[in-house]
């Protein structure tokens, strides 16, 4: 790998682009902005600001990758930085991205050993785009820079990186849960990743649960020594749920170097909620959702992706068993759950879609009265401002995955029910429940306690419902998504360099 030094001081790695390409009428190529204005795509861009000659590196797909070089391309909004697009053929993007990521990372990533296939994956296709992400990162950087790598896709990225500029700065961060280490062990390459995240300066997690399995990984399969545990920030629920930890592992050593371990859910937007609720557009949306949905009933308000982790087919379940217990609710509830499609040609979210699709069809036509639809159902991307206003309408909003990795929804919903009253119901398995206090928090895994949970969520009074949602709305507001960026870019500009360590 090459070992020129660029002149960038801080490298960004992230398989998505700061902005989607698009084209004008000219067919000229114009950079839209994301689809959601409070993704962390944005919080990520706003870095460039403070760090001038800063390098984005993504990829692109092209027709022949022996035809194509890396684009490197100059970026003038929000500060002028480089974006850098390493060309990637389509079957190179299906293996790396949808089978070896998706197909055998995902389901071990969200304790899901059934669902984990070795057999489609080509780790050497793996390993080649993670080298040539590290090979575009070590080309663009300058002397001493930092390289910020995100998710799980690029794991083997901080090993290359590192062999060939020991100078670098590397940190690292975890979008995704990381598993106890009986389960993240099923991995094959197991020794392999783990290694490449410890040649990191820094390794990011949501919560300290997440950050002690990857502790305790690194410490049972390959000896690295944990420093000595910590009392977790006060921003985290310290007991008494199913991914509480109170202490958490600060740092590890290993091969003469110090890793520094912390643990940081995103955030959300509070102020970019707050005001979009007051926009035209908003408030036109949510007279539609009141008039054409609501028509004064409670309305709840799911909102996910197809994926098995989402635990959408529990919902829907949960939701039949209450129409069958509570027949004075006939007429009187709709559920709106919006659930994005998956990508076509993954098959088992394909049959995961027409499971879900299958159970709300029959669901309604039990219940279904010549005025009422119990389920609204949606598999259509909705756009950020239409959410919005689905979360100022939702007396409740239902958000129960198997597994999830911290859930932004749920911080979302808080944010927009600032000073009124509304329900959430939260499964202890998304990361948001130890972040979140104020929540009905449920098991998803349990009828009992689904059950109970959305019963508890119709019939909390008015003064419960401000109670609780001041205080996850205080939380919202009190670390956002920039505080996030902040105490990410403030823990590895304070970690040790690598040629001091």
């Amino acid at each position: 790998m090459s070992a020129q030094e660029g002149r960038s001081p801080f490298i960004l790695l992230y398989h998505r682009t700061p902005f989607e390409e698009g084209r004008d009428e000219t067919g000229k190529r114009i950079w839209c902005d994301q689809k959601s204005p409070n993704g962390i795509i944005p919080t990520l861009r706003n870095l460039f600001r403070s760090r001038e000659d800063g390098t984005w590196i993504a990829w692109r797909q092209v027709e022949q990758v022996k035809d194509a070089d890396d684009e490197r391309i100059s970026m003038d909004n929000p500060a002028p930085f480089t974006l850098r697009r390493i060309p990637l053929e389509e079957d190179q993007i299906s293996s790396f991205y949808h089978v070896t990521s998706k197909e055998s990372f995902w389901p071990i990533l969200h304790t899901f050993p059934t669902y984990f296939d070795v057999n489609n994956a080509d780790w050497g296709i793996f390993e080649d785009v993670n080298q040539r992400f590290a090979k575009a990162a070590c080309d663009e950087a300058a002397k001493g820079a930092t390289v910020w790598v995100h998710d799980y896709n690029l794991w083997l990225a901080p090993a290359y990186i590192r062999a060939a500029r020991p100078d670098l700065k590397i940190a690292f961060f975890h979008h995704t849960p990381f598993p106890g280490n009986d389960v993240f062990a099923i991995l094959p390459w197991r020794r392999q990743i783990i290694e490449s995240l410890l040649c990191c300066d820094m390794v990011g997690f949501h919560i300290p649960r997440y950050t002690e399995n990857f502790a305790r990984a690194a410490n049972c399969l390959v000896g690295a020594k944990k420093g000595p545990k910590q009392a977790i920030s006060n921003k985290f629920i310290a007991v008494g749920s199913a991914l509480t930890e109170p202490t958490v592992t600060p740092w590890l050593q290993h091969a003469g170097r110090r890793i520094q371990l912390l643990s940081s859910p995103v955030g959300t937007s509070p102020d970019v909620i707050q005001t979009l609720m007051e926009d035209k557009s908003v408030v036109e949306h949510a007279e539609q959702i009141n008039k054409g949905t609501k028509k004064g009933r409670k309305l709840i308000f799911s909102a996910s992706r197809v994926d098995y982790s989402k635990g959408n087919e529990e919902l829907l379940l949960s939701f039949e068993r209450l129409l069958e217990k509570r027949k004075d609710l006939h007429g009187k509830i709709v559920l709106m759950l919006a659930c994005v499609a998956a990508a076509s040609g993954m098959k088992i979210y394909e049959e995961t879609q027409r499971s879900i699709e299958e159970m709300a069809g029959r669901i309604n036509g039990r219940f279904s009265g010549i005025d009422w639809v119990p389920i609204r159902f949606s598999t259509r991307r909705i756009p950020y401002e239409e959410m919005v206003a689905w979360f100022t309408q939702a007396d409740i909003c239902w958000i129960t995955p198997l597994r999830d990795g911290l859930n932004l929804v749920a911080k979302e919903y808080a944010a927009a029910r600032k000073n009124k009253g509304g329900v959430l119901v939260l499964s202890e398995f998304t990361g948001a429940s130890v972040v979140l206090n104020g929540a009905v928090l449920t098991n998803p895994y349990s009828h009992r306690r689904m059950d109970d949970a959305i019963e508890q969520a119709i019939a909390m009074t008015d003064d419960e419902q401000h109670q609780r949602m001041a205080s996850m709305t205080t939380a919202v507001e009190a670390y956002t998504v920039q505080d996030w960026a902040e105490e990410q870019m403030s823990g590895f500009d304070c970690a040790p360099n690598a040629e001091n360590t």
